[in-house]
């Protein structure tokens, strides 16, 4: 019986549910194998690639066509649970063989999974059909079935975050049909799911050591920023927001870094710094701080260095509630004006490109939906306008660069002054941030000229380029196409290949 789903992620769910797990114990299930394979069947373990001179693709064809006969002895990682020891990948290969599949074929492989299960892991299979809670179905497979040799806190942290994002996007009773692409996330959501999960650490401290788990969380994360490993005793308020995009799987949308110094830096080379004064952040929104800022805040423009980061709980009026790390040697609370005194400036992540559907925290939108230009939200466009504005119906615009640039909302089309908001994509010559005239708006093929891809664990630049455009020398044209301003890139990231 086939596999039903639009996508490998809805299809591995489908299957799960069907074969009897909860929707607990199936998220705990697929936050472990995005862990170990990125979902992909035909994974090889990135570090033998190189080693025994194959791609996920030619190692898999190789395998098949029998060219290469040390699938089961070679110890590498292989499939959607990378299956390393040489019985269970004997088992495996025979299995395929049987079934007259691909080794890499997904339902092949969910079968396989499903009988390993039932025979040899009869007490994780009966705690995954029972289970009602992510974090506690994720820890039995990590511990029971996976056995990876890091089995830290922080690493449950980070395969039980995993699980949950799929649990949040497949778990609705009325959406999560075979079909439909899972639960839907507008892009106020996604910014909630993230200050929800900061939030839970509140009150972590340095006094009890409970602050520990936010730092193991980030040290988890390979590579490290700047290849340093935090120690429990280094301030760790830039550490406390990473560790938190880590444990959310937004690593692709928010800077890693354990210092505040180069947080800048990170989120002008993303296209994601505002430093205007006229910002009134949105949850979500991370703020920089120098506390040598000058008396007279409203007119002096800081340019400091920043001192310390927090991340934007809730907007009330204009009043902000800030959660922070290491304030007062803890997880807890700042109360800030907008435009108040030592702010330094706001990293803004794209939270619409974790949104599935739906509207935006910006009113009644058309987001998600194709409008009668058949312009959308995430179509990369020419901005040929000279003006941006803080609403939709703002009166006195500011003067920008046209260039090329996303659109990340849409607000009453046909009604609105300003219906579009877009954002300057990196390398585009724009600097637009903002609400924009739909005149100004024009239809890009930008976007055809390149391809995505998900970086992998263990992924580099280089490997990329090589597997994926034939020549790893041409990273610098991955570099480039996606304003990267150093080699490092992070599991769960899109970048943007020459297609």
């Amino acid at each position: 019986m086939g596999l039903t789903g639009k996508n490998v992620e809805e299809k591995i769910w489908n299957f799960l549910i069907g074969k009897g797990f909860s929707k607990a114990g199936a998220a705990g299930l697929m936050g472990n194998l995005f862990a170990e394979s990125g979902l992909n069947p035909k994974n090889l373990q990135n570090s033998f690639e190189k080693k025994l001179g194959h791609t996920d693709d030619s190692y898999t064809a190789a395998v098949d066509n029998g060219t290469y006969s040390n699938f089961v002895k070679d110890s590498a990682g292989y499939g959607l649970a990378q299956w390393t020891y040489w019985s269970r990948k004997q088992n495996m290969l025979e299995f395929a063989r049987a079934a007259g599949k691909s080794i890499g074929d997904l339902e092949m492989q969910l079968d396989f999974l499903f009988k390993e299960l039932s025979e040899g892991y009869k007490t994780v299979l009966a705690a995954l059909k029972t289970a009602t809670s992510v974090k506690a179905a994720s820890d039995n497979v990590l511990l029971r079935f996976e056995k990876p040799a890091d089995q830290s806190d922080a690493v449950k942290a980070k395969r039980a975050g995993y699980g949950q994002t799929y649990y949040d996007k497949y778990a609705g009773d009325s959406t999560a049909a075979a079909g439909n692409g899972g639960t839907t996330m507008t892009e106020k959501e996604a910014r909630q799911k993230f200050v929800n999960y900061a939030v839970s650490y509140l009150g972590c401290k340095e006094s009890n050591g409970s602050h520990k788990k936010i730092i193991d969380l980030y040290n988890s994360h390979k590579p490290l920023a700047r290849g340093y490993k935090v120690q429990y005793t280094d301030a760790w308020c830039a550490t406390y927001v990473s560790a938190m995009a880590i444990g959310i799987g937004y690593e692709d949308v928010i800077p890693l870094e354990c210092g505040c110094s180069n947080y800048i830096d990170l989120a002008k080379a993303a296209g994601i710094w505002v430093e205007t004064d006229s910002y009134k952040p949105d949850i979500g929104d991370i703020v920089l701080y120098d506390w040598q800022d000058g008396t007279n805040y409203a007119t002096t423009d800081n340019r400091g260095n920043p001192d310390h980061i927090g991340i934007v709980a809730s907007v009330t009026g204009n009043t902000l509630r800030i959660i922070e790390g290491n304030i007062s040697n803890s997880v807890g609370y700042r109360t800030l004006q907008v435009n108040g005194r030592y702010i330094r400036g706001w990293v803004t992540p794209k939270y619409s490109s974790k949104a599935t559907s739906g509207s935006t925290s910006g009113g009644s939108s058309t987001n998600g939906a194709t409008t009668g230009n058949k312009l959308k939200v995430g179509d990369v466009v020419n901005f040929t306008g000279s003006k941006h504005y803080i609403s939709a119906n703002d009166t006195n615009g500011k003067n920008c660069k046209p260039g090329k640039a996303k659109i990340t909302q849409i607000y009453q089309l046909g009604k609105s002054k300003h219906p579009y908001h877009i954002v300057a994509e990196n390398g585009g010559g724009s600097n637009v941030y903002g609400w924009v005239d739909e005149a100004d708006v024009k239809s890009s093929t930008a976007a055809a000229a390149y391809v995505t891809y998900t970086v992998k664990k263990c992924d580099s630049l280089w490997a990329i380029a090589a597997k994926q455009l034939g020549n790893g020398n041409r990273y610098k044209e991955i570099k480039s196409l996606n304003g990267l301003s150093s080699d490092t890139i992070y599991p769960g990231q899109t970048l943007k290949l020459p297609n």
